[in-house]
């Protein structure tokens, strides 16, 4: 079953013989036959076969189920030699008495698992590559038969266990499977007819009040660095989106089995619906929004603003929206953090227009997209955890539900508590989701996640697990909180109300099947009594007074958390993206606003913070993705701040005057007006008169002219150069030559003395004539 049990085995598979206590008739795919238990041998260590459960029917027993338990596997020659004798038994352990032991039973010694059925034969011989399907059923119970020997309700850990004889060896337990099995109820006993045999239902004296999330979101897909458009089509990075959208998609069967779940015919009294809430990554929509108009798909993620091609997804992004708002219509439905952004990573870039996009935007974008009233007042994390200092980014949200599983050292218990420090704008709190149930639901699916949250003892290789194991150890943690009664559940158990918050991951790899699956136990727990509705809006109301209690961040958030290198990218770029914004021109007249133009640059940073992809056991992948979004942020505010610029002119100016004025023309290229401002470095001998900030028009272009007084004559040279109005560099900065035909002091001077040179002469005439004098100067002039 897993990699490390399988070794275990191996090396000790001949040193230990099963004991079988009782002998159990099973049926198997080939004819049954009773074999004797493996004879101890040594000297194997490594592994043969492996097993993998295909289906367990039926995967939740209630009254009203077939009363045999029937198991379908396959059987693989693994090895590098022939197997022999390849025989298979079910078994089963006790039922589950804590929390804990949902989890750490199916690691637990085969040993426990005490009730088991005879060996049978399932091929004689099994070559290398070579599988063989097995089928195995035991009746729920019995008097006068071999069962399961299950005689009330509970979960009960089931195990297949495979033993053979390989080549070069002897007889020896080769590989296991193990899986829960839920029992809501026993079916009648059909090898009985006194009372005992009847139905026993489970007990309803103290139902469960639960809550459902059902999360649809998606890692982000929006090429990095694309400012806002008007009218230009968005690129994404690959054309998965669509195939997820489309039929039979992996978003498409989410939406589906909750439409399906929910339906009046099958959830009359529509007490499913009122106990599921939707939780939507407004980035997901934002996106698919986007595809509904036509896109486009980069041929290389790195290259966002090269060649690309259409996009394959608009009429399933249309249809698969079009859905979305019928089912929000008629169900709870509340926002997550914008692209699964890591809080954490979030308070200490420590940007407030990042906080604002990442957590109050999100329900404005849900709300306008889907023509719906989303519930406000609520965060889920990602990482089903807070970091204490983090919390701060909640600050000015008002009264707040935190969704999580870390408070007091991350165990559950009251379903609804105050945290300490909470934020200015309001109390926060905390609504704690069940721990093991969340665990198991993230092990389901075609991409198994172990969350952050989950304890280092209930960590394990998932992929050793097949699909139905790992769903059926979901179906079984999901009902043990209401299959157990107070005096032996958690401490969660012990709380008053009696609680159960289920929450799968945002991200979730479930098909149609498994989430159909996951919603019918939930059904069949409220119809049986042993649950009751408690919506979102009722879970998260304030409670009167609960102590308050501290937060808990575990170390495997930091490893699942959004990198340092990319948290101090994001704390870089951030600003810079702010100030853009700020020197952007509104225009009532333009559908395009500064916000509209910038938002997908800081929508970027938030992507880039996002912790999809973090859980994976290789997180450079992601971590590359998320750097190279940042890179490319930077790159894109580069781009914008070269498409505004001053042109040079061609040639020389030549003032007329000492106060000719300077003419230049600036440049803008943007799809949104801009407001800059002219920065002239005057030489000596001229003055320059600051013209002030100016706006230049969208895509356009505007003369500016510049008073300017020169003092001398000859050549100067001006350096000019174009800013923002908050002082960022546009486009490149430029040298002007000026020629200058006034003389300047030397004109002063001239005029000057020849003025004094002219009073001079007028004053001495009119001297000599006041003299009656002749003026000396019209000597030989008398006489004409």
């Amino acid at each position: 079953m897993r990699t490390a049990l399988r070794r275990l085995a191996a090396t000790t598979l001949t040193a230990l013989a099963l004991t079988v206590p009782l002998g159990i008739p099973i049926s198997v795919a080939a004819a049954p036959t009773t074999t004797p238990a493996p004879t101890p041998q040594r000297g194997q260590s490594q592994q043969f076969v492996s097993l993998s459960i295909d289906t367990v029917t039926p995967s939740t027993v209630t009254t009203s189920s077939p009363p045999v338990v029937t198991v379908t596997g396959t059987v693989t020659n693994v090895g590098d030699r022939t197997v022999h004798d390849v025989q298979v038994r079910l078994q089963r352990a006790p039922a589950v008495a804590s929390a804990d032991r949902l989890r750490t039973v199916l690691r637990a010694d085969q040993g426990q698992f005490d009730v088991a059925g005879e060996f049978a034969v399932v091929r004689d011989r099994l070559d290398v590559g070579q599988s063989s399907r097995f089928t195995v059923a035991l009746p729920v119970r019995s008097t006068d038969q071999p069962s399961l020997g299950i005689n009330e309700p509970g979960v009960y850990p089931l195990l297949v266990n495979v033993n053979g004889t390989p080549d070069y060896g002897g007889p020896a337990r080769l590989d296991d499977a193990r899986f829960l099995l839920p029992v809501l109820g026993l079916p009648r006993d059909p090898s009985g007819t006194d009372p005992e045999a009847a139905p026993i239902p489970p007990s309803t004296a103290d139902p469960v009040a639960v809550t459902m999330m059902w999360p649809l979101a998606d890692r982000p897909r929006l090429a990095a660095g694309i400012p806002g458009s008007a009218d230009e089509r968005v690129r994404l990075v690959d054309d998965d989106l669509a195939t997820s959208l489309a039929s039979g998609g992996r978003l498409e069967q989410l939406v589906a089995a909750a439409e399906f779940a929910t339906a009046d015919d099958l959830d009359r009294d529509h007490r499913l619906a009122q106990s599921m809430c939707l939780a939507v990554d407004p980035d997901l929509l934002v996106t698919v929004s986007n595809m509904t108009h036509g896109y486009l798909v980069v041929d290389n993620a790195a290259d966002p603003t090269g060649p690309a091609r259409p996009g394959t997804g608009q009429a399933a992004a249309v249809d698969w929206l079009t859905r979305l708002r019928q089912l929000a219509s008629r169900m709870c439905i509340t926002a997550v953090p914008f692209a699964q952004t890591d809080l954490t990573a979030l308070q200490q870039a420590a940007d407030p227009t990042l906080t604002t996009r990442a957590l109050e935007k999100p329900a404005d974008i849900v709300d306008g997209l889907l023509g719906v009233t989303s519930l406000r007042g609520v965060t889920w994390p990602d990482s089903g955890v807070l970091e204490p200092t983090a919390a701060a980014t909640l600050t000015g949200l008002g009264p707040t539900a935190l969704l999580a599983a870390n408070a007091v050292d991350g165990v559950t218990t009251q379903p609804k508590v105050p945290l300490e420090g909470g934020n200015n704008g309001g109390p926060l709190y905390a609504a704690l989701f069940d721990v093991p149930a969340a665990t198991a639901l993230a092990a389901v699916g075609s991409t198994p996640q172990t969350p952050t949250f989950t304890p280092s003892g209930a960590r394990y290789e998932l992929s050793d697990d097949s699909r139905t194991a790992r769903l059926q150890d979901a179906l079984g943690a999901m009902t043990w909180t209401a299959l157990t009664s107070r005096s032996t559940g958690s401490r969660m158990a012990d709380a008053n109300p009696r609680s159960l918050l289920l929450a799968p991951p945002q991200q979730w790899s479930a098909d149609g099947d498994e989430a159909r699956a996951v919603l019918s136990t939930v059904a069949t727990m409220l119809r049986s009594g042993l649950a009751t509705v408690r919506t979102l809006p009722d879970l998260v109301e304030r409670p009167a007074a609960p102590p308050p209690l501290a937060l808990d961040y575990p170390d495997q958030a930091v490893k699942d958390g959004a990198p340092p290198s990319v948290t101090a990218g994001v704390a870089v770029q951030a600003p810079e993206v702010d100030a853009l914004t700020q020197t952007l021109v509104y225009d009532p007249q333009s559908a395009l606003t500064p916000d509209g133009f910038t938002a997908p640059l800081s929508e970027d940073l938030l992507r880039a913070m996002s912790t999809s992809g973090r859980h994976d056991a290789d997180r450079a992948p992601a971590t590359a993705a998320a750097e190279q979004r940042v890179g490319q942020v930077g790159a894109a505010l580069d781009r914008v701040y070269a498409s505004v610029t001053v042109l040079a002119p061609g040639g020389a100016y030549t003032l007329a005057s000492e106060q000719s004025p300077l003419l230049f023309v600036a440049r803008n290229d943007l799809p949104i007006g801009i407001t800059v401002r002219l920065q002239l470095s005057a030489p000596p001998g001229m003055t320059i008169t600051d013209i002030g900030d100016q706006q230049l028009p969208a895509r356009g272009s505007r003369a500016l002219q510049v008073p300017a007084k020169v003092t001398d004559t000859g050549k100067m040279v001006v350096d000019v150069a174009l800013t923002t109005s908050n002082g960022h560099e546009l486009g490149e900065s430029t040298s002007v030559s000026v020629r200058s035909n006034s003389y300047g002091k030397v004109l002063v001077i001239i005029t000057a003395g020849a003025g004094a040179l002219l009073l001079l002469l007028a004053g001495r005439r009119l001297w000599h004539r006041f003299r009656g004098q002749p003026d000396p100067a019209d000597e030989g002039y008398e006489g004409r």
